[in-house]
């Protein structure tokens, strides 16, 4: 794809959603390479407050009057889950560039048509998973290739938080709500991150909730070519802040890596990773590597921003997110089989 134009790339924002207002937006305008230029919404009243508060130039009332604004190149996606497919496709019908709020989709099936729609359209689609741009991963995938703990053997992985409002999305099942989607797309990417390949098989194991009607725990075993993945995932369990608990833990052929904060930073958090060699004795480290603080949400925009200008920068191709949505349709589907299911 050729890119002729220069200069901060001139994002547009459909929806007003916690994690837009709050998170990304404000990583956008700090942000060298971003201007946000437009933000719609259902509702014009809404669209106008938001507007306002972020010091962003347009507002509309509707998705579709700001996928005509030509002076919009980039599109942000932060829709509830059952709306990511058919305004990504949208917004890159209407020619604007995509990052989109993951997951990307509620099945593979779905997140199909967006590699069907980037390859008829040449234009870029990413799903927003901050994490991979923070240098921890960059350092974690560079140790593992560099034979620092041998052969990856097992990845495990836990991410949790409470999120008991009845009126968050993340508790609606009709919305995509629920803990495999919100938070345990997270581990699932990583895991496939670490051994850098695809499992060929799943088994999960749900607790539902009676009223929300969501899985609010959900634990899973991904079986991969060279190893074995657990993870668990809840929305009902872990802190009730803005963070969540999170844990990262590889274990390898001659050694083993752990990293404390891998996942969300909602808030710009230092962390640690922490490696052990052949000779670390149990869980204690022989090296560790500090990360200072840094926004994950401006990292990503700045990265994807770049790609838009045709720079050089990291690239998280759509079919990985196709890939990661065929793990969790196996776990829905062991849900309700109770047995191990093929990927």
């Amino acid at each position: 794809m050729k890119n002729v134009l220069t200069g901060r790339v001139r994002w547009g924002v459909l929806g007003t959603s916690r994690i837009a207002t709050k998170h990304t937006i404000p990583a956008m305008r700090q942000s060298g390479h971003c201007r946000v230029v437009a933000i719609a919404s259902r509702t014009l009243d809404k669209a106008r407050v938001a507007a306002h508060a972020a010091g962003i130039e347009r507002y509309y009332g509707s998705y579709e009057e700001l996928l005509t604004d030509k002076d919009v190149e980039a599109v942000y996606v932060p829709l509830p889950n059952t709306m990511h497919v058919e305004w990504s496709l949208n917004a890159l019908a209407a020619g604007k560039h995509v990052l989109c709020e993951k997951p990307i989709a509620t099945t593979a099936a779905e997140a199909q048509k967006l590699v069907e729609a980037r390859n008829r359209t040449g234009l870029l689609i990413e799903e927003g998973f901050p994490f991979v741009n923070h240098p921890q991963w960059d350092f974690i995938r560079r140790a593992i290739k560099a034979g620092e703990i041998g052969k990856v053997r097992a990845v495990t992985a836990v991410i949790g938080f409470n999120a008991n409002n009845p009126e968050d999305l993340r508790n609606n099942p009709e919305q995509g709500g629920g803990s495999l989607y919100d938070v345990g797309c997270y581990p699932i990417n990583a895991c496939r991150i670490v051994f850098d390949a695809e499992p060929v098989a799943a088994v999960g194991l749900f607790e539902m909730d009676p009223v929300f009607r969501i899985d609010r725990l959900t634990s899973a075993i991904l079986a991969f070519p060279q190893g074995h993945a657990t993870l668990t995932a809840s929305t009902q369990a872990g802190p009730a802040t803005d963070g969540s608990h999170q844990h990262l833990g590889i274990l390898g052929s001659a050694g083993w890596m752990r990293a404390e904060f891998p996942f969300s930073h909602p808030v710009p958090t230092s962390c640690r990773v922490y490696i052990g060699d052949a000779s670390a004795i149990g869980s204690l480290p022989t090296r560790e590597r500090v990360f200072p603080a840094l926004n994950q949400y401006q990292l990503q925009a700045e990265c994807f921003s770049r790609l838009v200008r045709g720079e050089t920068a990291a690239a998280w191709p759509i079919e990985s997110s196709v890939a990661n949505m065929r793990v969790i349709d196996a776990l829905f589907r062991s849900r309700t089989s109770g047995a191990w299911q093929s990927i």
